[in-house]
């Protein structure tokens, strides 16, 4: 039955992403505004988290929601637990600003998924040019916080399996410093609903917890990042003690 749900669902995002990518790309071509299309994709998005509870039984739980109150106005980087895709469908449909996810382009080749998210307001790096990655994640980074787009990093760089710590890299508080953008942790348990790599989703509810924004003015990026992380993984194992027993 969990196999079943788990494909039900699947195939309920491909039938869906179809359309809404084409309807995308229309829009564009229309000369629809990015706001306009950035709707379109949270449509979608919180469709699939939706689908998601009700099919497989995953649900999520926000904790902390409050800390991002007081922020209209400032630029903010927010650094997230990477352990599933969740987290990257739910982060649009539960922060109050658009958000502009930095990643590599090669999902941009992506059929559908790839052409959709090339549509909006991204940032998307060729990772094997580390210099002119970091310099485009900045160029474009401070025009998107300018904006009022918020932008979101995954500061281990890859998914994570469920218990485990990946190397916390500075590319999010390097942008942070760099714009003078205020830093928000969120720690996320979703490997226990939807583990890395993994088709089948158990069902359950995936906390989601975020943290007190902090100022990254007369900030190094390496601690600043100590204390991304140190939060972060203090508040997993909050989360989720039993994958760090």
């Amino acid at each position: 039955m969990k196999f079943l749900k788990s494909f039900i669902h699947l195939l309920w995002m491909l039938f869906t992403l179809i359309p809404c990518a084409l309807f995308l790309l229309l829009r564009l071509a229309l000369g629809a505004s990015k706001a306009s299309l950035y709707r379109c994709a949270v449509f979608w998005l919180n469709n699939c988290v939706v689908s998601l509870d009700r099919i497989c039984g995953v649900k999520y739980a926000l904790h902390g929601m409050d800390n991002l109150s007081g922020l209209e106005g400032v630029p903010v980087v927010v650094l997230v637990k990477h352990q599933s895709t969740y987290e990257t469908f739910l982060m649009p449909v539960i922060l109050p600003h658009p958000v502009s996810y930095v990643f590599k382009k090669e999902l941009l080749r992506i059929p559908f998924f790839g052409w959709a998210i090339g549509c909006l307001d991204m940032i998307h790096i060729d990772r094997s040019q580390r210099t002119q990655a970091f310099a485009k994640v900045v160029e474009q980074g401070r025009v998107l916080l300018e904006k009022g787009n918020w932008v979101v990093m995954f500061p281990e760089g890859t998914r994570i399996d469920r218990g485990q710590v990946g190397g916390y890299k500075l590319g999010g508080t390097r942008l942070a410093v760099q714009t003078g953008a205020h830093v928000v942790p969120v720690a996320v348990s979703s490997a226990k609903c939807w583990p890395r790599k993994a088709l089948l989703k158990e069902a359950g509810t995936v906390d989601v917890s975020v943290g007190q924004p902090i100022s990254s003015l007369g900030r190094s990026p390496e601690e600043l990042m100590a204390q991304v992380q140190m939060w972060i993984e203090s508040e997993m194992r909050r989360l989720d003690p039993s994958a760090y027993d």
